[in-house]
């Protein structure tokens, strides 16, 4: 019986080991993935701030800064920062809501659908030719990161930890 509790407890922290693991690849792989840059001279470098929202304003074109700022786990004066540097690079736009004449709605321009195209298309090709074209357990790989992305977001608390608020971007 001790002998099984032990096994199990050795069990638990390997599994635990992995999946720490799994994190800390996870966060290694997405900043080279940023450090490489673009190839394509009309891509444009975003921070990963800038990437989170633009990522999501791919599947909500146009939506209040609020609704962003949950979405993506941004604190609202961060986001408004955010916010004015992809305007300025002519990512997006803010217009009048139509609901609300007081509220603002942030739109994405033709050129920051047009950039998130091209930068996701590179990060792609980076990642293959890392993974030297190897799509056997790319599926499954699919899966288990989709999940776990889904299980982070739906569980993020509503406050942002000190720590983690207090950060830059690129910071680990």
């Amino acid at each position: 019986m001790a002998a099984t509790r032990t096994k199990r407890a050795r069990t638990a922290r390997h599994t635990d080991e992995r999946w720490a693991e799994l994190a800390d690849l996870a966060l290694v792989i997405a900043r080279e993935i940023q450090f490489r840059g673009y190839t394509d001279p009309r891509a444009e470098r975003l921070t990963q701030s800038e990437g989170v929202v633009m990522r999501y304003l791919q599947g909500a074109p146009d939506a209040a800064p609020s609704r962003i700022a949950a979405a993506t786990g941004l604190q609202r004066t961060n986001l408004s920062t955010v916010l004015r540097a992809l305007e300025k690079k002519g990512l997006i736009e803010r217009r009048a809501s139509t609901d609300d004449a007081r509220g603002v709605q942030v739109h994405l321009t033709e050129r920051g659908r047009t950039n998130y195209s091209i930068v996701r298309r590179e990060w792609g090709d980076a990642v293959s030719r890392a993974a030297d074209g190897d799509t056997t357990s790319l599926d499954a790989t699919l899966a288990l990161l989709t999940t776990i992305k889904t299980g982070l977001t739906t569980t993020r608390p509503d406050e942002v930890p000190r720590q983690a608020a207090s950060r830059t971007d690129g910071e680990a």
